[in-house]
């Protein structure tokens, strides 16, 4: 509630008219771990320690040391924590429901967890879940009333996305070319464009879209591609990756254009998480981070990162068996495990797309319900 107060009051210092925010009842939100409060641990088992650490201080289904982008999302707009649609214990969700998991792609993975490392809750298996959560809701709304979001909650509710960088990063370590997996996009943000708009026909009005962001300077992509040192940019990034991202995120900017006008009513906010992260990481110690691509929770390496052995799991070291901690300081570092990002990171972030200012058309969240007034 402070963040949000503190945002409004902004608005009306900003402006010369009444500033109506929106009162969003609930948000619905789609993705993969970097959205993730539960739903992979649920299914597949708990998120080992130290994953949790600095906020929850405890393991809370997280792939990260604390909150998520979600978490500070929801927590802006006075919402609780979103549970996770496939956690079965403890859930309220009377102001939404996450259907993310770890691991989670756009297209419908072509091999099972184990042998790819992707989730097979795919965006329209998440899709499935959220008809079938729209549908149950109004059968148990007299029985649950208290746990469930009432009626129209869908229509007033946001709809959340971030979910894609699994789509590219899956390609890439099934040895596709970069060419490869670009004429995969077409059909990756076609089967992305069938689920927002059956969101639509359920109901859903407000919708805010992460694009994905820039893999290139991920400890994990850096690591199992083995990017030679002519690739790098000066901040250490892979260019060809980064250049895949941002080819998927025009991409998928045109679809969103498209998608307002074949969805008069709906108001669709996109939001440039790429350029948000990557001014984090090439300007990191200005904002008062180290060491922007080595990873907190890891073990050895370049990056703090080992492809075989995950933060919070167990390696050997010269004879002794050892588990694979967190850093010292996680407030003063972006990259979390090597793969997903810090909850130091995650909030200053968050801090700079509240605003508006990395979104198109520029609206803040508070404010994602309004039509843009020039």
């Amino acid at each position: 509630m402070e963040l949000k107060a503190c945002v409004l009051f902004l608005l009306l210092l900003l402006s010369t008219k009444p500033v109506k925010t929106c009162d969003f009842p609930a948000v619905f939100n789609f993705g993969d771990s970097n959205s993730d409060t539960g739903g992979l641990a649920a299914a597949f088992g708990q998120v080992p320690p130290p994953n949790g650490e600095t906020f929850f201080h405890r393991s809370a289904g997280r792939y990260s040391d604390g909150r998520l982008l979600i978490d500070f999302m929801v927590q802006s707009l006075g919402l609780p924590y979103l549970s996770a649609f496939l956690d079965a214990l403890g859930s309220n969700f009377t102001h939404g429901a996450n259907f993310a998991t770890g691991g989670s792609t756009i297209r419908p993975p072509n091999r099972t967890r184990h042998q790819s490392g992707l989730s097979p809750i795919s965006l329209n298996v998440q899709s499935y879940q959220f008809n079938d959560f729209h549908v149950r809701t109004r059968q148990v709304q007299g029985i649950f009333k208290e746990l469930v979001p009432k009626p129209e909650a869908f229509t007033r509710g946001l709809y959340t996305f971030d979910i894609g960088q699994n789509d590219l990063t899956g390609g890439l370590f099934l040895n596709l070319t970069v060419d490869q997996v670009k004429a995969s996009v077409p059909d990756i943000l076609g089967q992305f464009k069938t689920v927002v708009k059956d969101v639509y026909d359920k109901g859903g009005r407000f919708f805010w879209i992460h694009n994905t962001g820039p893999i290139g300077c991920l400890p994990y992509v850096l690591e199992y591609l083995q990017i030679n040192e002519g690739q790098m940019d000066k901040n250490g990034c892979a260019n060809p990756i980064n250049e895949l991202a941002q080819f998927f995120n025009r991409k998928l900017k045109d679809l969103v254009n498209q998608l307002r006008e074949e969805l008069p009513e709906a108001l669709i906010t996109y939001v440039d998480i790429y350029k948000a992260r990557y001014s984090l990481i090439s300007q990191a110690h200005k904002h008062g981070f180290e060491y922007p691509l080595r990873a907190c929770c890891g073990y050895g390496g370049k990056y703090n990162y080992n492809i075989h052995v995950g933060c919070g799991g167990k390696v050997n070291d010269n004879g002794k068996e050892i588990i694979v901690g967190s850093c010292k300081d996680p407030s003063v570092m972006i990259i979390w495990d090597g793969i997903h990002y810090t909850e130091a990171a995650n909030k200053w972030v968050f801090s700079h797309i509240v605003n508006g200012s990395y979104s198109d058309p520029s609206i803040p969240l508070l404010l994602a319900c309004q039509r843009k007034r020039d």
